[in-house]
């Protein structure tokens, strides 16, 4: 063929038969490709970073298609992207460039490779007289014609073509915008001539122009002919021919008919009904082979599944909830007088929405598990989301379904998966989520934890409004330092402090040791442990808040006595304190004791830690030098300020303490922490540090049964500190007899159990004379008091 319009060139390219579509220079569309040659000819293209050519098949059922079976004249595309898809298939994304013709099939296996002669031009150098021109006009006349016929095209693509100069690109790119035969496809692909080009599509688009005006003509005197009932029965009708010659059946429409009548049982808002049902019948109207179909129906199927009437309706019983709460966990008393008020207002009203608690404390004190023994007691459904390494705000607020494979958020699915409404929902380590270039989930929980809004809480996914009012939302953190401020305004924190020596000795004999027993396949009759195990255990082998390795060291003893049993053949195995080191080796910690005599310089105080309360001894030297001050136990910064304004509040303060007024002058100062290689920090040390000071100035000993925490001022007013029931506990298990602590703390003993209290005398400090007149030894006075 000569056409002086074109460059010509061969080139040998993969070639693809295409079923159903055809494909013209500068088209960009994506199919999916199934067929293993096709695969591989996408692959190697793709590989190559070659064109490829795209052919249209004779007959699109021929599965295996010959040199005959497809169309020689194709278009040339560059492969864009392609996609792996589930079930083998990948879907790929071309752009057409220029016309092709076969030559001559190089091979057809591992793919079909063909000699291609390849039409290129340039659109700057195409000379237009005026029929071409003339007919250029037709054609734009022709689609704002077949437009206003076919509301399936937007009136927008009129505009973009009529800025087409080229008119060899003028065909192709309005060929692309309507659905044609094969046939007629094939023609225009054929015609390498710019004017017949033209005229062919002139022809193409006047015959179509012809059946869209009749197929107008009849709808109108249908229209005109029929009631209501008549025009619902003809289009029911009309609709089971098309779906029979498509291949369809009725299964699918009495699905549809199943997602409307589910729908509208929900009792949705007008907005949120109206789009729904629109989503049905647009599925209603696809073509079963449509690439939308199966997400569609997956949304709808989300939809009529999840719970959006559907709640647990338990009578309310007190006493019940009382006694569940009180059976599965020892302690914990704050948490479940919260848990009981909710219940008790829920009795008096139906309107109340549901709480959110913050459950904030150190590890293994039974957070996550009193979360399910509140659903338990209010006989509710339970759900859990760990939040701890999240970072993708999708995994709140799900993808929008642009995405392919999109799905809902994680609080959606946990709904769904609760089957209610109103499930008792524990978001676990709120304190762990973080953020990167993907969001912030902290910012998509502001919604779902805030009363006012999560009313309407809606999933990207979903796209309608969902009620997590009637949720009973729990949150659990280790610290609240790392939460975000407005989240953590949204809830109700609740403090759980760490569990006393006593408290944890009643929980392993109540629920560590029976269950431990129960797991490892053993019965009681088969162990005899001595009451002092379990004290022992606590106290030499495990140094935390919680009883989460008290349980695993429980565990690791009845292993030990269980293979003893299977390897003697015993019925009965006894544990004592002596055999202890046998099965949990040496003792891993010792509590520090009560000093045996008053020392100078050394006082106790008392710190917090994530792991609950530690005695802090703090140590004072005194040494002749310039009146340096050398601070080391691996102190933060908070810690050496304090130290500092100690200091200077001795200085100010050296005539009253008799102490030399110019110590700081041919004196150094050393003050250690010791343990000098774990961190410390914060200003609850600062009263101890005043007084180990002065008694080393003063060589004055301090009394060896008292501890103390407290900040304190450059002009000696004690402050207020954290973590007092924390601190008093570990005082109380070093033996201490007597606790100095800031008076406004006076309310937080309150939290302190009876038991404890019993044991120790609190003192309650507004002053550093306050302290030192408590703290400091002088002369006999101790002996007196004795």
């Amino acid at each position: 063929m000569e056409n002086k319009d074109y460059e010509i060139h061969k080139e040998t390219l993969p070639l693809i038969p295409l079923r159903g579509i055809s494909i013209f220079p500068f088209m960009v569309i994506h199919f999916d490709v199934g067929r293993e040659k096709s695969i591989n000819a996408l692959e190697k293209a793709m590989l190559d970073e070659s064109s490829i050519l795209l052919c249209t098949q004779i007959d699109p059922k021929v599965d295996n298609p010959k040199e005959e079976d497809y169309y020689k004249t194709g278009t040339v595309s560059k492969v864009k992207q392609m996609l792996k898809l589930p079930g083998g298939n990948t879907r790929v994304l071309v752009e057409g460039l220029s016309r092709g013709r076969v030559l001559d099939i190089v091979k057809e296996e591992p793919y079909i490779e063909a000699e291609v002669e390849i039409y290129e031009y340039n659109a700057l150098e195409v000379k237009k007289d005026k029929s071409t021109e003339a007919a250029m006009r037709l054609i734009i006349s022709d689609l704002d014609e077949y437009i206003s016929l076919n509301n399936k095209i937007s009136p927008e693509v009129l505009i973009a073509v009529s800025d087409i100069e080229d008119p060899g690109r003028l065909v192709d790119i309005v060929a692309s915008y309507i659905v044609l035969k094969i046939e007629d496809n094939q023609k225009l692909l054929e015609t390498f001539n710019f004017y017949e080009r033209l005229e062919t599509l002139h022809g193409i688009l006047k015959e179509e122009i012809e059946l869209l005006k009749i197929e107008d003509k009849i709808n109108q005197r249908v229209k005109k002919q029929m009631n209501k009932v008549q025009k619902e029965y003809y289009l029911r009708e009309q609709l089971r021919a098309i779906q029979k010659e498509l291949g369809q059946d009725e299964e699918d429409e009495e699905e549809v008919e199943s997602y409307k009548k589910k729908i509208k049982s929900f009792k949705f808002d007008k907005e949120s009904e109206g789009k729904l049902l629109k989503e049905a019948d647009r599925l209603e109207q696809m073509q079963s082979n449509s690439p939308e179909v199966g997400m569609l129906r997956t949304y709808l199927d989300w939809i009529v599944e999840l719970p959006w009437n559907k709640e647990s309706k338990a009578e309310i019983d007190i006493k019940r909830s009382r006694a569940i709460l009180d059976e599965d966990h020892y302690g914990l008393e704050d948490v479940k007088e919260r848990i009981l008020e909710f219940i008790a207002v829920k009795k008096l009203t139906s309107s109340m929405k549901g709480p959110i608690l913050c459950l904030v404390g150190p590890p293994g004190v039974g957070k996550t598990s009193i979360a399910k023994s509140i659903a338990k007691a209010l006989d509710r459904e339970f759900v859990r989301m760990s939040l701890g390494g999240v970072r993708d705000e999708a995994e709140i607020r799900g993808h929008r379904r642009t995405y392919i494979g999109s799905m809902p958020g994680r609080i959606i699915s946990s709904m769904k998966k609760a089957g209610t409404n109103n499930p008792v929902f524990l978001f676990d380590e709120i304190d762990k989520v973080s953020n990167d270039y993907r969001g912030d989930p902290a910012s998509g929980l502001l919604e779902v934890l805030d009363p006012e809004q999560n009313k309407d809480f809606t999933d990207h996914f979903l796209e309608v409004p969902f009620d997590l009012s009637k949720v009973f939302f729990v949150t659990t953190a280790n610290t609240t330092s790392s939460i975000p401020g407005p989240l953590l305004d949204r809830m109700e924190v609740i403090n759980i402090s760490g569990y006393t020596a006593e408290e944890k000795e009643q929980i392993a004999n109540r629920y560590l040791l029976p269950k431990q027993i129960r797991e490892h396949g053993l019965k009681e009759d088969n162990l005899k442990i001595s009451k002092n195990i379990i004290k022992e255990i606590i106290s030499s082998y495990t140094r935390e808040a919680g009883v989460r390795n008290l349980e695993r060291d429980i565990a690791n003893v009845i292993r030990k006595a269980a293979k003893k049993i299977v390897e003697e053949e015993k019925n009965l195995v006894t544990i004592n304190k002596k055999d202890l080191e046998g099965y949990l080796g040496a003792p891993k910690f010792r509590y520090d004791l009560v000093e045996k005599e008053d020392q100078i310089g050394v006082a106790t105080g008392l710190a917090w830690t994530q792991v609950g309360g530690e005695t802090l001894s703090i140590e004072v030297n005194i040494v002749k030098g310039t009146g340096k001050v050398q601070l080391t136990g691996k102190l933060g910064d908070v810690m050496k300020e304090s130290a500092m304004a100690a200091i200077s509040y001795i200085r100010a303060n050296a005539k009253e303490l008799n102490i030399d007024p110019d110590f700081y002058k041919d004196m150094d100062i050393h003050i250690h922490v010791p343990e000098g290689a774990i961190p410390k920090d914060g200003p609850s040390a600062g009263v101890t540090m005043v007084t180990a000071v002065v008694s080393a100035l003063s060589d004055t000993p301090i009394d060896k049964d008292l501890a103390m925490t407290g900040e304190v001022t450059l002009r000696g007013r004690v402050l207020p500190v954290g973590g007092i029931k924390e601190k008093v506990l570990a005082a109380h298990r070093m033996g201490i007899k007597k606790i100095l602590i800031p008076y406004e703390n006076k309310r937080d003993i309150e939290k302190v159990s009876d038991k404890v209290r019993k044991k120790i005398e609190f003192k309650f400090m507004k002053s550093m004379d306050e302290v030192l007149q408590e703290a400091l030894i002088k002369g006999n006075e101790k002996d007196e008091n004795n």
